[in-house]
């Protein structure tokens, strides 16, 4: 029956073309575009964050530098001034010394808090990190071995040590790797367990190769290896950018990927997720990052570790957004730590890797102490 009143208590269909507001369409596409908004906002506070810390430890320092000063600085370089010939010295500290070492600061965190996310989402433990797990050893050793035998003194050089390191850091976690392999499945805590003794061996055989040097670069080497952020050239600064730019991108493009591996292996495989090769991806764009960093600034821990952890207690375990977030605050983290360094004992230094370690150690400690108890239930 078709009559009139049937015609008036059916539902009204939506014009041809059109989707409902119930299509699953509609809802699929409402969520991206919320996320979309909720990424652009998270991703836009912090890049600003970043921009003022960058300001303040650029005019923290020995000799402070006024903010006015930095503007006229600034503006010179896009508006030079034909007719200043003399270069003040608060100029050339700022230019020259305190901005590279500021952006290498900047550029290493981002890189160790990224390597940090990839691992602990590929291991599914917040204890997972380039330091922990022997990465940082082994690119250390690479790039000690690369050193003592004269490496790094021209620019083609210097190009060379983060690909020794690099060499270093996969060799490492191949040993790692091979080691806690059993039966096809790789047991966390086997791994990190191995890790952690890897790590110790090849402490002792840095220690080995740094006795045996010449006692004019042992000084040199020893500070290195406690983790330090020079103030390099642009030259060499703009070779770790690339290094670290085409590793954290690539990184990035596997945030879907862990998002599906934090559900498990087999749940990820379920999903269409190449696990091994995911895998394989990780652990080398992680000994890529881990060797770049290290080959400039030593070994430097725990960066990999505190803020990725405490990023995903603040903005959840999303890697569209946990990624290029850790990214940003580990630059940040750094940054102040290295501000901390050259300013606490001002006109001495001490080691970046000294902050790191007593900011995170700590930290590190609750972890263990609260992973422990959970498996103990």
């Amino acid at each position: 029956m078709t009559g009139p009143h049937h015609l008036e208590t059916a539902p009204s269909s939506s014009p041809a073309g059109e989707a409902s507001p119930s299509d699953p369409l509609v809802t699929v596409l409402a969520v991206h575009h919320r996320l979309s908004r909720r990424w652009m906002a998270v991703m836009g506070i912090l890049a600003t964050v970043t921009v003022l810390l960058i300001l303040l430890c650029l005019r923290v320092g020995s000799q402070p530098v006024d903010l006015i000063d930095m503007v006229h600085t600034f503006s010179h370089i896009i508006v030079p001034d034909r007719s200043q010939t003399d270069v003040e010295i608060g100029e050339t500290i700022l230019l020259y010394v305190r901005l590279p070492r500021v952006l290498l600061a900047l550029l290493i965190g981002a890189s160790l808090a990224v390597v940090g996310v990839a691992l602990q989402a590929l291991l599914r433990n917040p204890l997972a990190d380039p330091y922990v797990l022997g990465i940082s050893s082994g690119s250390a050793l690479g790039a000690s071995l690369a050193l003592s035998i004269g490496v790094g003194h021209s620019l083609v050089q210097q190009a060379t040590v983060p690909f020794w390191a690099f060499v270093g850091g996969i060799a490492a976690m191949a040993v790692v790797y091979r080691i806690a392999l059993s039966g096809g499945r790789l047991p966390v805590h086997t791994l990190l367990l191995t890790g952690i003794i890897i790590n110790a061996v090849l402490s002792a055989v840095i220690l080995f190769v740094t006795s045996i040097l010449d006692p004019t670069k042992l000084f040199r080497m020893m500070s290195w290896l406690m983790g330090n952020v020079p103030s390099p050239d642009f030259a060499t600064l703009g070779i770790l950018a690339a290094y670290a730019g085409v590793g954290i991108l690539l990184l990035l493009r596997q945030a879907g990927n862990l998002n599906l591996l934090a559900l498990g292996e087999e749940s990820a495989m379920t999903l269409g997720v190449d696990v091994e090769r995911v895998k394989k991806t990780v652990f080398v764009l992680a000994a890529l990052l881990t060797g770049a960093a290290v080959s400039v600034s030593g070994m430097i821990g725990f960066v990999g570790m505190v803020v990725p952890h405490m990023l995903r207690m603040t903005i959840g375990a999303d890697h569209r957004f946990l990624l290029p977030a850790s990214a940003l605050i580990g630059g940040c983290f750094l940054m102040i730590s290295d501000t901390m360094a050259r300013t606490l004992f001002a006109p001495s230094e001490i080691p970046v890797g000294i902050v790191t370690a007593l900011i995170g150690g700590p930290i590190f400690i609750g972890l263990l102490m609260t992973h422990t108890a959970r498996m103990n239930v």
